[in-house]
């Protein structure tokens, strides 16, 4: 039966490879694994550095916050993938998120071109085009979501993205409450 420490999973000091051997020094010495150990100043004391010794956040995303990185990681994604459903969900939902309503238009086209059948595909390009001031567009794709078999009226009803169409009546008439009077 083989023990913990003689599986070299359970050995901190095993390198990727699996020898058993440590990392070791140009030299041919080992080198302390360090990995997952406290080091430096405040290693020993146990306390952690204060504010001004840690580097800000901002330094690791070069002064972009948390959109505009992940906007740039998957516009960048896109370069590679152009028709992927999934990158092309998650860019327009933070493009969207950033008030790019252009781009957040562009990128619901181009997820209704690829899958026309999706009634949250016309869904969402209704939510932009709204946002966007196109309510005679907006109105259309949500006419064709819900053929499509979207049902959730009551979220069409108290969906913000949708505010700039509440008193339109053909919105109104679509949510089946007539015309405003």
């Amino acid at each position: 039966m083989m023990s913990g420490r003689d599986n070299p999973q359970n050995d901190p000091d095993a390198n990727a490879g699996g020898s058993g051997k440590g990392p070791h020094q140009p030299d041919g010495s080992r080198q302390p694994n360090t990995r997952g150990r406290r080091t430096g100043p405040h290693a020993a004391s146990g306390s952690s550095p204060t504010a001004a010794e840690q580097k800000p956040p901002e330094k690791w995303f070069g002064g972009l916050g948390q959109l505009d990185f992940d906007l740039d990681f998957f516009e960048k994604l896109l370069v590679r993938n152009h028709d992927s459903v999934e990158v092309l969900r998650v860019l327009a939902e933070l493009v969207s998120q950033k008030g790019l309503l252009k781009r957040a238009v562009e990128l619901d086209r181009r997820l209704v071109e690829v899958l026309p059948n999706d009634f949250l595909a016309r869904y969402n390009l209704a939510c932009s085009l709204a946002r966007a001031g196109r309510p005679e567009e907006a109105i259309d794709a949500l006419t064709r979501a819900i053929l499509l078999g979207y049902d959730d009226l009551a979220h069409l009803e108290v969906d913000p993205d949708l505010d700039s169409l509440r008193e339109n009546p053909d919105f109104r008439e679509l949510l089946g409450h007539g015309q405003v009077s």
